[in-house]
């Protein structure tokens, strides 16, 4: 196996996952927070399964599912050359196979248009072309501002899933009304977790899962609080006890469930 080239001065090489996984990441440009790891936590996966994340950046979430459960048969697409790049470098450093696609997933590369996958994943950019100021840097500000629509997003997913394959998507919690939009009727199941920073604290983020071909009902979860108290006091993480559990040591995020 090729060693992977050395740090690069515009890089920094960081951990995530209670140090499970590795990650070289731009110093300036979009770098990977929780929501990768939230996204993989809330993936059903089972070994031998066949998963692809859209718009992959740097292979965080990915890597995270691979992470926490090995044997799987991981792809990415991505529209950056440079993330793409990183993605393929971080696999390599954490010692895991991810065939990273470049492209739009509009028009996806032919080879990536051949396969089907039992679980489509994706964070897309959490603000629409005209909603803010563009970010310095080009490369933050393309993860971080929609190209394509919600619906294109969901449409990609959806051609790339097999029957009953499963959609997990981690988005702002305003956009949840474009996203149930977006299944168009073509999956169902439909389970929101809305992601809230503390108690009593109205919900910034959800995760909305779905079965392709399904015709299940729909199901709000109660939110997940990501912090204890009203305030962050101390210089240490606060997370819950369940953000924990799902950020430090691989544990699961029970969404799915069948008809």
């Amino acid at each position: 196996m090729t060693a992977p080239p050395s740090l690069g001065e515009d890089e920094t090489e960081d951990r995530t996952l209670g140090g499970r996984v590795i990650l070289r990441q731009p110093r300036v440009g979009y770098r990977a927070a929780t929501d990768p790891v939230l996204l993989a936590a809330a993936t059903p996966v089972c070994a031998g399964q066949r998963a692809l994340d859209l718009g992959c950046g740097v292979g965080a979430a990915a890597l995270c599912l691979m992470g926490r459960m090995p044997g799987l048969v991981v792809h990415g697409l991505e529209i950056q050359p440079r993330y793409a790049a990183l993605a393929r470098v971080n696999a390599a450093l954490n010692g895991m196979t991810l065939t990273v696609h470049e492209g739009d997933l509009r028009s996806p590369p032919a080879a990536l248009k051949a396969l089907s996958f039992d679980h489509v994943i994706c964070n897309p950019p959490f603000y629409a072309a005209a909603a803010s100021t563009p970010a310095a840097d080009q490369g933050r500000d393309k993860a971080h501002r929609e190209d394509a629509p919600m619906a294109a997003w969901t449409d990609a997913a959806l051609r790339r899933l097999c029957h009953r394959g499963v959609f997990t998507v981690i988005h702002r919690a305003e956009r949840l009304p474009d996203i149930l939009a977006s299944l168009d009727r073509r999956a169902g199941n439909v389970t929101v977790l809305p992601l809230a920073a503390r108690p009593g604290r109205a919900a910034k983020r959800v995760i909305v899962q779905a079965l392709k071909g399904a015709r299940g009902g729909f199901i709000l979860l109660p939110p997940l609080v990501m912090h204890v108290g009203d305030a962050h006091v101390k210089d240490e993480e606060d997370f819950s006890a369940t953000a924990r559990a799902v950020l430090r040591e691989g544990a699961e995020l029970m969404l799915h469930r069948e008809d």
